[in-house]
């Protein structure tokens, strides 16, 4: 038994034994044979990069590490650097590419590239291609002879491989935290702007005898994948920082995925006006769920220019406050409808349909004379934005932008409302229509209060219909507004007070002279009110709408500008009644002191004698 134990412990020492001088022959074989490898690996390497590229591109590395026993590799001091001269060349031929770029980094990891495959079948194929912490400079501009070119090369890159290799393949490239740095040179000046923790995978890249005709495929890649986490960055005028979370996108789906996105001001409503010394409109946007459908993402690569069939954003709200207390900044606005702003971005940008979902809308102002903060809400917005885009005149198909909204005034009264905007229209022509369902008129305090000095004490909305054309210059159009019961009281700032206080006799003369209280009336006329309202040129687009639709409902309750002289008028008259009275009272008052007076003084005469 022990003998047979002793032997059994032989066998192993000397199987171990041989494992171990096994394994040592294969990794001084290993080592040998990468040494040998290196020099010609070093060459097939720069020379492959020269010939798949037109010698635009040529590779610098400082060293090369190989592992035949576990097939990873890997490229220390790296840098993909692009001749000038071969560019310039290029461009004469009318060959070059838009986009060329500088790339740099400390290491690229080679791993599995699979020996036997290329030395039996001279096949290089690669599991993955491991880039970390890269600095990318790509460097934009546009050529003609570009235009419409498909996302495939111009000659297969099989003509420069076929004689080495029958096929290059390598399953994924990753490239993490990429600096990404984007040069615009199209314009006078190069604009720049740069990405930080970027990250970058390149899908199932082949170069076959048939990979290049493969239409399944971008630049002869199955997939790209682009994801980016935790991205802020500051607008140029310092007000605002951008702020993106979790951006993925995937060219297999041609989907565009963002968590969030917000515009963030740097300072409190109070405070951003005062920073600029004067008022002016302060936006916060946060905006969640949001994606973008059907991405031509060689286009975008090849002339930045973004093309989607369709772009969802649901959850969010957009708040815009100005503070009117502060003095205004004379500018004209002439010019910066939504439409118009669209056509003066840099870069086409098309998107069939724009989908809106559960967005919050609110414009706040302060008012000077209530020293208060007045709010009009649109909760719960909903709907669909077509045809937005600002792709040239002579080739769009459709000249409209519309627009089709669901929303809730005050978050109380259903408002159905419809843009329609003319993209070929130089004076800014665009109209709005929409309808107001049944609500408490009382909902509209919020507003009418701090920025009309108005409280509603009663008023039931039962619809509310208007019809606007309007353009750079003025908005004219029709408004149907039925209501019933509608009182109100007139209110004023007193010195000391931090409320409003109401003011009786002005709010009697009000109701009694100027408002009707019923629409339609007793007699069952329904009163339209013809809109014309003409742009001050400083104006915003949402004041002009306001204060367009806040004339319809001005002429449609009463208050019209004879109505209003008249009460003045009749204003007027009661101060000067007033001021005759307390005249009258003064002097009456005059008279009985100097009596008084003239009595004290005879009898102390008397009490004299």
């Amino acid at each position: 038994m022990i003998e047979k134990l002793r032997k059994h412990k032989k066998i192993l020492i000397r199987t171990a034994a041989g494992l171990v001088l096994l394994l040592l022959i294969m990794g001084l074989t290993s080592r040998y044979l990468a040494f040998k490898f290196k020099p010609l690996v070093k060459a097939q390497i720069k020379e492959l990069v020269l010939k798949t590229t037109d010698s635009l591109y040529h590779i610098e590395f400082t060293g090369i590490r190989m592992n035949l026993l576990t097939a990873n590799a890997s490229l220390t001091g790296v840098k993909v650097i692009p001749d000038l001269r071969i560019f310039k060349k290029l461009i004469a031929l009318k060959k070059a590419p838009n986009n060329i770029y500088h790339l740099e980094l400390e290491k690229i990891e080679i791993r599995n590239f699979h020996l036997y495959t290329f030395l039996r079948y001279r096949k290089l194929n690669i599991s993955e291609l491991r880039l970390d912490h890269p600095d990318v400079v790509m460097v934009n501009q546009q050529f003609d002879f570009n235009e419409d070119k498909a996302p495939m090369p111009n000659t297969s890159p099989y003509d420069y491989i076929s004689e080495y290799l029958k096929e290059f393949a390598i399953n994924t490239v990753n490239f993490n935290n990429i600096s990404f740095k984007y040069i615009n040179n199209n314009g006078v000046k190069p604009q720049a702007d740069s990405v930080q923790n970027l990250n970058i995978t390149l899908k199932d890249y082949l170069i076959d005898p048939h990979s290049s005709l493969d239409k399944s495929r971008m630049y002869l890649l199955k997939n790209v994948v682009i994801k980016l986490n935790n991205y802020t960055f500051a607008t140029p005028d310092s007000l605002y920082h951008i702020s993106l979370n979790q951006l993925d996108f995937a060219t297999s789906t041609g989907k565009l995925n963002i968590k969030s996105l917000g515009v963030i001001p740097r300072y409190s409503e109070m405070e951003f006006g005062k920073t600029l010394g004067y008022a002016k409109d302060r936006y916060h946007i946060q905006l969640s769920d949001l994606s973008l459908e059907g991405i031509n993402l060689p286009l975008y690569i090849l002339k930045q220019e973004l093309m989607a069939k369709e772009m969802t954003v649901a959850n969010g709200s957009i708040k815009v406050f100005n503070n009117k207390a502060l003095p205004p900044l004379i500018r004209e606005k002439i010019g910066r409808f939504p439409h118009q702003l669209l056509q003066r971005v840099n870069g086409k940008l098309s998107i069939q349909k724009l989908n809106l979902s559960n967005i919050g809308v609110s414009y706040a102002e302060y008012d000077t004379d209530s020293q208060q903060k007045g709010t009009i809400t649109f909760e719960n917005t909903s709907g669909s934005f077509s045809n937005v885009t600002n792709v040239p005149k002579d080739k769009a198909k459709n000249p409209w932008m519309t627009a089709n909204l669901t929303t809730y005034l005050m978050g109380r009264g259903k408002l159905d409302v419809n843009f329609k905007f003319n993209l070929d229209a130089k004076d800014g022509a665009f109209s709005y229509s929409g309808v107001l369902g049944p609500m408490d008129g009382r909902a509209l305090n919020r507003i009418t209060r701090p920025l009309g000095m108005i409280a509603i004490k009663s008023g039931e909305v039962k619809r509310l219909e208007f019809q606007v054309d309007a353009n750079d210059r003025e908005a004219n159009g029709l408004m149907k507004f039925e209501y019933s019961e509608l009182s109100v009281n007139l209110l004023k700032k007193e010195a000391g007070e931090s409320r409003l206080v109401r003011q009786g006799w002005m709010s009697f003369l009000a109701n009694a002279m100027i408002l009707n209280p019923n629409n339609p009336g007793k007699d069952g006329k329904l009163v339209t009110a013809k809109i014309h309202e003409e742009r001050a040129k400083s104006a915003s687009f949402f004041s002009f709408i306001w204060k367009s639709l806040f004339l319809g409902i001005k002429h449609s309750v009463g208050v019209t500008e004879e109505k209003e002289q008249k009460i003045k008028t009749q204003i007027a008259t009661f101060e000067q009644i007033k001021l005759d009275r307390e005249a009258r009272q003064a002097r009456r008052e005059k008279r009985r002191l100097l009596r008084e007076r003239l009595q004290r003084e005879r009898l102390k005469a008397r009490k004299g004698h």
